[in-house]
């Protein structure tokens, strides 16, 4: 089944040999945080557009979710997005298991299998394990895994990582840019590397502000090696309580790093008139607190994930790993929407000039640890 959708694809794509339309440009760098143009990795994907040309459904690309389930208001909601865009464009099948908990991660990529899938994507650091295991008993299966990259991986089994550290840096400088308490917060879901990689850039970036203004803004909830977390990614309760706590010790800006249960943190920053910078998409878009968040860190999982369907679908699939820059469009930061006429446009001048440092080598972001 799968090598006959392939074959009807390679045809399609003859007939659009002289017409080259929609194929996504992946030599564009993410746009611009400002007011002028401030697209986020999200809100780009749309670029890619190709219509079906041929009969592809009998091809049917799948997914796992992780425990956040896939109405999260970020990560795994975004990574869906890509099915559903791969869905439209490509006329493929698709199908999706939504995981309710860590032990159901294996039986539910097995489950799947078992409906005959050509692809599979899972999604989280934590489907490392189950999704190499399935793919090394399923060679005839293309999998691809968001938030995690292996030693090395099986021909069929590709990774999709992001290098968030770095518009995390620039969250953190503009979060103590606009901090008039002159504390802001930070905290996760886990302590794992997909999570702290997003709290250790928040954290140099506050660094570098102080650095270049001689101010002493202060970071809670990470330290480099030690922070706040929820231990789960679910629950908003836990969330709202760490924020809380986190404002009563003089924060006002929360990063909350922690799925559905970051939104706890927001609104705990809701009922204390603090603000926000929410993470892995636009959360002005798609969560209830817009009107507090200064801008989101977003990743575009979307169009990494529906790239690599294209790629199983194509017959070029590989296990070589993406990962997503600045550079490349893959991270970046969200337009600042209701506060873009209130940051200052030094400050916007300055994020710019941070961007440039990062892209070029002139800034170095440092693992945690």
């Amino acid at each position: 089944m799968k090598k006959t959708a392939r074959m009807a694809f390679v045809a399609g794509l003859a007939a659009l040999a002289l017409t080259a339309c929609g194929d996504r440009d992946d030599s564009s760098g993410n746009a611009a945080p400002d007011e002028t143009s401030s697209a986020s990795p999200t809100e780009s994907s749309s670029a890619a557009e190709p219509s079906p040309t041929a009969d592809n459904s009998a091809f049917k690309a799948c997914m796992v979710s992780d425990s956040g389930g896939f109405d999260d208001k970020g990560f795994n909601q975004t990574a869906l997005k890509g099915q559903t865009d791969a869905e439209s464009q490509f006329g493929i099948t698709t199908e999706q298991v939504e995981s309710t908990g860590d032990d159901q991660y294996a039986d539910n990529i097995n489950q799947l299998i078992q409906q005959s899938c050509n692809e599979i994507t899972t999604v989280g650091f934590l489907l490392g394990d189950a999704t190499l295991a399935a793919a090394k008993k399923n060679p005839d299966v293309d999998f691809a895994i968001v938030d995690f990259a292996y030693d090395k991986a099986p021909a069929n089994l590709k990774g999709l990582t992001y290098s968030t550290d770095q518009p995390s840096y620039l969250a953190g400088y503009l979060a103590a840019g606009m901090s008039e308490s002159g504390v802001v917060g930070t905290f996760g879901g886990l302590p794992i590397p997909t999570v702290t990689i997003f709290m250790e850039g928040f954290r140099q970036g506050v660094e570098k502000y102080n650095e270049d203004n001689g101010t002493d803004v202060k970071l809670l909830g990470w330290d480099g090696k030690d922070g706040s977390f929820t231990e789960d990614f679910e629950d908003k309760t836990k969330g709202q309580s760490v924020g809380e706590q986190l404002i009563g010790q003089g924060a006002d800006i929360l990063f909350p790093v922690a799925g559905p249960a970051g939104l706890g943190g927001l609104q705990a920053a809701k009922d204390a008139g603090a603000k926000g910078i929410w993470v892995d998409t636009d959360g002005f878009e798609s969560t209830e607190y817009g009107d507090i968040l200064l801008t989101s860190v977003a990743k575009g999982m979307d169009v990494s994930v529906t790239e690599a369907i294209k790629e199983s679908l194509e017959g070029t699939f590989s296990n070589e790993l993406y990962n997503g820059t600045l550079e490349n469009g893959g991270v970046g930061l969200a337009p600042f929407h209701d506060f873009d006429s209130v940051i200052p446009q030094e400050l916007k001048d300055k994020l710019e000039e941070l961007k440039a440092g990062i892209i070029d080598g002139s800034i170095t972001i440092t693992p945690a640890g």
